[in-house]
């Protein structure tokens, strides 16, 4: 099974890229949504995180607004909370790949946003980084809803430089262009990929 790790930072479209590998076949996973599952009323980081940051819990689970205005800004609290929900996080990844392993999958796609950050890059067989200009990025961020200047900037502190990540990776996707040339990059990389047979 080839192994992709797909990475790039806030407002790059990773999202939108994870759905063109889907689209193409691949089994996909978001650490994203990976943390919203264990948000969630019943998850597995409700508990922990109730206790470690009190006032965060609503309605059985985590509001990711409260927990944010709740640690940023503070390094230790920051520190904290990754201690309590990145293990989750990595044993959520692990039943995937275990999981469309065992299915026969010809290709996994993991969408993993602290890919440099946390020395994951060398698990896969190739890194995707998905990249837009600095202008395109802060304006895509800046429109979400409860977002502001000061949280972006906080949360482009904790990641590794576009261009970084750029130079890093075996093949960059661009998302400043129309979506049929983005997913024309895709199945390109998909293609050469295939033809590499890797992880056979």
């Amino acid at each position: 099974m080839i192994s992709i790790g797909l990475t790039g930072s806030i407002g790059m479209g990773k999202s939108t890229v994870l759905d063109m590998f889907k689209e193409l076949g691949a089994k996909v996973w978001s650490a994203d949504e990976a943390v919203h599952r264990l948000y969630a009323r019943g998850g597995a980081a409700v508990a922990a995180m109730g206790a470690e940051f009190p006032g965060c819990v609503v309605g059985g689970a985590v509001d990711r607004d409260r927990l944010s205005r709740l640690i940023l800004g503070d390094p230790e609290k920051f520190a904290r909370a990754e201690a309590i929900i990145h293990p989750l996080v990595a044993d959520d990844r692990e039943k995937f790949l275990k999981k469309a392993k065992k299915s026969g999958a010809r290709l996994a796609v993991l969408d993993i946003p602290l890919l440099f950050e946390k020395g994951y890059e060398t698990g896969f067989d190739a890194v995707v980084v998905v990249s837009a200009p600095a202008e395109v990025q802060r304006r895509r961020v800046l429109a979400r809803p409860g977002m502001h200047a000061e949280k972006f900037e906080e949360i482009l502190k904790r990641q590794t430089p576009d261009a970084e990540k750029r130079r890093r990776a075996d093949y960059v996707v661009s998302t400043d262009q129309s979506l049929a040339a983005t997913l024309d990059e895709v199945r390109r990389i998909v293609t050469e990929l295939e033809n590499r047979s890797f992880g056979r």
